[in-house]
């Protein structure tokens, strides 16, 4: 079978950034993982974990390390979507790097009868945020900086977001035939 998600970084607008992604339901949690990084853009260089409704709440599907104060009840390499993901609406959350707290909204819109070679991109909106920029509070600062030339952090934000002289951040680029071009490669 095939699961069809839809993904939204919670705290964005204007726009909000979310992606539709066809994913075979034998898929792992860390899968879906490396699935978000991709479609997102984000670069995959903090941790993250699974859970129903965000902080608190369980189980926690996540990859045990010996560093971790608290153990995940579930390992996302063994944890395969179907075993938790049984109905359509049904929702989780992703949360990706503890520091920024980039917690990503997942609902389950259909399950297809169906199966696919490759997950696909259906659709989506928005930028995805630059890593380390402050979370979603960081990100509409950022927006807000780069949209006015006369701010005083206006060029230092260019230059830490590595924009040339006439480059301007477009909130907007999302591009589904890239994604796919990476996507049709992933097993």
């Amino acid at each position: 079978m095939t699961y069809q998600f839809k993904i939204q970084i919670k705290n964005i607008t204007k726009p909000p950034v979310w992606r539709k992604l066809l994913v075979p339901d034998t898929f792992t949690f860390h899968k879906l993982h490396e699935l978000i990084q991709i479609s997102f853009g984000w670069e995959n260089c903090h941790l993250y974990m699974f859970n129903p409704q965000g902080y608190g709440s369980r189980p926690v599907i996540a990859i045990p390390s010996p560093d971790d104060w608290e153990k995940p009840d579930k390992n996302a390499k063994t944890t395969k979507l179907n075993q938790r993901f049984t109905s359509e609406k049904q929702s989780f959350s992703y949360i990706y790097d503890f520091g920024d707290d980039w917690i990503h909204h997942i609902v389950l819109e259909k399950i297809l009868p169906d199966e696919i070679k490759h997950p696909v991109c259906l659709d989506g909106k928005g930028t995805c945020p630059p890593e380390d920029c402050g979370g979603p509070w960081g990100y509409e600062n950022l927006k807000e900086i780069l949209a006015d030339p006369k701010h005083e952090e206006y060029l230092d934000m260019k230059e830490w977001l590595g924009l040339e002289d006439d480059e301007e951040w477009d909130t907007n680029v999302f591009d589904v035939d890239e994604i796919n071009e990476v996507l049709k490669k992933y097993k």
